[in-house]
């Protein structure tokens, strides 16, 4: 519909934009969103909980995000502000880099005869608890000023969202915390609101993120030594996220002993909360399923093929 816009309307919405930009207002209508849920598969429906949210919000905005979101990555990448083991949404760059990472490191502890241990972090709610105003500190700690920040600020300030179920509509309801959901901007938000947490991490374990999935790990030939190392980081991150707004599930976070030696080798004891983490055989990470001895097994069947 934009692209079909006459001329004359191409140039009032470009004047519209600027004073946005200038004036530093954002329009009200532009701070609601349309929620659709939508029911997740083979679950039941009387619990909210197993309904995944669609967020609908205004076209025209979502125009000015992407400029403006382009103008953000741009100023990150030039100054090298965002880690360097975080993929997502960067130019060349993709899950991919997370996955290869991953089995890079897992193939060269093979090779080494040494084992590798991964931690794979489920965070609670990533984007409804983002903390916003963490964001516009980090953004005020990478020197930005001016007109960018203060749009950001508008952007996420006084956010309301109702619910349409059929034809029904629910009130508006207002959104005190968390980036919101359907926006052009908000992964990139988020993505410099989590960006400190790879920092928190000692120098033998490595760490990568993707959008919220975080997954830490240590190499080593002694399981004594890769337990604290391991330990450390846990710590580490769970105390910077506590001061930062974020919570780690500690039923979904999970970890892996990758090793392919003979014999009995125990797993390490790492706690997250007090609660100690527990390791399992193989796990899915970004679509694709590591198990401890690095065979890629195949997914199981789809429903519709057992079937058949």
């Amino acid at each position: 519909m934009i692209q079909h816009l006459s001329t004359d309307s191409q140039k009032n919405l470009l004047y519209m934009y600027n004073r946005i930009w200038n004036e530093h207002y954002f329009p009200a209508s532009w701070q609601r969103a349309l929620i659709i849920p939508i029911l997740k598969p083979d679950k039941d429906p009387s619990y909210p909980s197993n309904y995944r949210s669609i967020a609908l919000t205004s076209c025209l905005c979502k125009l000015l995000e992407k400029m403006i979101n382009h103008r953000l990555l741009y100023f990150l990448e030039v100054n090298n502000l965002l880690h360097s083991s975080q993929s997502v949404f960067r130019k060349g760059r993709s899950t991919l880099d997370n996955l290869l990472a991953l089995e890079t490191d897992i193939r060269l502890s093979f090779l080494q005869r040494k084992h590798l241990v991964a931690i794979f972090f489920d965070i609670e709610k990533a984007y409804d608890r983002t903390w916003r105003y963490g964001i516009l500190k980090d953004l005020f700690d990478f020197n930005m000023r001016g007109n960018l920040p203060m749009f950001i600020q508008n952007f996420l300030q006084l956010r309301k969202f109702q619910v349409r179920v059929g034809a029904e509509l629910s009130e508006f309801y207002v959104q005190d915390e968390g980036v919101p959901q359907g926006s052009v901007l908000s992964v990139t938000l988020f993505n410099i609101k989590i960006n400190n947490i790879l920092h928190q991490l000692p120098s033998s374990v490595k760490g990568h993120l993707y959008v919220d999935d975080l997954y830490i790990s240590c190499t080593g030939s002694h399981m004594n030594f890769i337990e604290r190392q391991l330990q450390t980081a846990v710590n580490s991150i769970q105390k910077w996220s506590l001061t930062n707004g974020f919570t780690f599930s500690v039923t979904k976070t999970a970890g892996v002993h990758f090793c392919r030696k003979r014999g009995l080798h125990l797993d390490p004891e790492i706690k997250l909360n007090d609660h100690v983490i527990p390791f399992v055989s193989e796990i899915r990470f970004l679509g694709i399923t590591f198990d401890k001895k690095l065979t890629f097994p195949p997914p199981p069947c789809s429903k519709l093929e057992e079937k058949m």
